[in-house]
């Protein structure tokens, strides 16, 4: 039979198809369970690549001959050879092309909508990892919102489109990731914006972004309105787009709210988070649609592939907008934190300017998924 590769945006096109897959990952149970390729109808079997080193007579029977498989590993190597193994023993297998590395730095373009002062706003799913962020063009200007690291996704979008890079925002300064806002706004010449509040530690200069901050986009009426919304970090900075959208950062998602402890300061700014979710939220346009800066399940992308829903719809289904008192609220907060990222503080002082890993280091700091929500 045969092996052929298939690419993180050729398996991204699987989970949106709704596709069925049948994986076969052959890391150590440590790592898959932690964080693995998630799909609607994909099927798992988790055999570590050491056990099968001898043959894979004895996994057969465990490979459905119906369904198409994909072989994964870390980087790569590994899942060829287990592939070819298969292939030998007469089946037709797939693998992942680069690896789970490649699955992390896969980010995919989906367009969110039309904006009514003219232009249009793009959400960048970054599908293995989690992470979402924002293009918003109007009259071939552009502005860019929690970039992360892989800039040239967006400075060939915006070239495709014939836009330029105006302006670079970070909603706060992030734990989970490493940031490419300084250097997108550096390739661009763009501005770079960061939460004042979340700068203190920084060790280059940026343009400070407070709530008053409004932007207008390509001389049209199309305006990003900064709104301070502390209680992630305690600069956290959401903003309003056109009067349609809500960026919310990471303080709100689809189907949780966002954790207070990356900084070490869970117990100040859990009474922040609850300002901002339950009046500063509270006040605005129930109709604005909310676009957040992760997603932590596949159930929470929409049938285009984009992760938006109505504010009002949040505050109906959320459970974390719907607690009446706030002692069972800090209940939740402190009680139902998920792990820390991995490398979270080196992450952070990357972020800060205090370190400068390579590039093979900054993989490493990243691997893992999105552990910026409340369970």
């Amino acid at each position: 039979m045969s092996v052929y590769a298939l690419t993180a945006k050729e398996i991204t096109q699987k989970i949106l198809n709704k596709e069925p897959l049948f994986i076969l990952d052959v890391r150590n149970e440590h790592d898959f369970k932690d964080w693995k390729i998630e799909g609607h109808y994909f099927e798992y079997l988790n055999i570590p690549y050491f056990n099968l080193l001898d043959g894979v007579e004895e996994i057969l029977e465990k490979i459905p001959p119906n369904k198409e498989v994909l072989v994964v590993c870390a980087k790569e190597g590994s899942s060829i050879m287990v592939a070819d193994m298969l292939s030998e023993a007469g089946l037709t297998v797939a693998y992942l092309k680069g690896g789970m590395r490649a699955w992390s730095e896969h980010v995919e373009p989906v367009k969110v909508g039309d904006l009514k002062g003219g232009g249009e706003i793009y959400q960048f799913v970054r599908i293995g990892k989690g992470c979402l962020s924002y293009m918003v063009i109007a009259n071939k200007e552009a502005v860019v919102i929690d970039t992360t690291r892989m800039t040239d996704i967006y400075v060939n979008f915006s070239k495709e489109i014939g836009a330029t890079i105006t302006h670079v925002f970070d909603t706060h300064l992030h734990a989970d990731h490493i940031s490419g806002g300084r250097s997108l706004a550096e390739e661009s010449k763009a501005t770079y914006w960061l939460p004042e509040k979340d700068a203190k530690e920084v060790e280059f200069d940026y343009e400070p972004l407070e709530e008053e901050t409004v932007i207008t986009i390509g001389n049209t009426d199309v305006s990003i309105q900064a709104l301070y919304s502390p209680g992630h970090t305690i600069g956290s900075t959401s903003f309003i787009i056109d009067k349609q959208y809500l960026l919310s950062g990471d303080i709100l998602f689809i189907d949780s709210i966002g954790r207070p402890d990356l900084a070490g300061m869970a117990e100040d700014w859990i009474s922040d988070l609850r300002e901002t979710l339950y009046k500063r939220y509270k006040e605005l346009c129930d109709e604005l649609i909310v676009l957040p800066a992760h997603f932590m399940m596949i159930d929470e992308l929409n049938e285009d592939g984009s992760v938006a829903k109505l504010l009002s719809a949040l505050f109906a289904e959320n459970h974390g907008l719907n607690i009446d008192h706030e002692r069972e609220f800090k209940h939740l907060v402190t009680d139902y934190l998920p792990p820390q990222p991995h490398a979270y503080q080196e992450i952070r002082e990357t972020n800060m300017g205090k370190r400068n890993p390579d590039e093979e280091k900054q993989r490493e700091m990243e691997i893992g998924p999105n552990r910026c929500a409340i369970r």
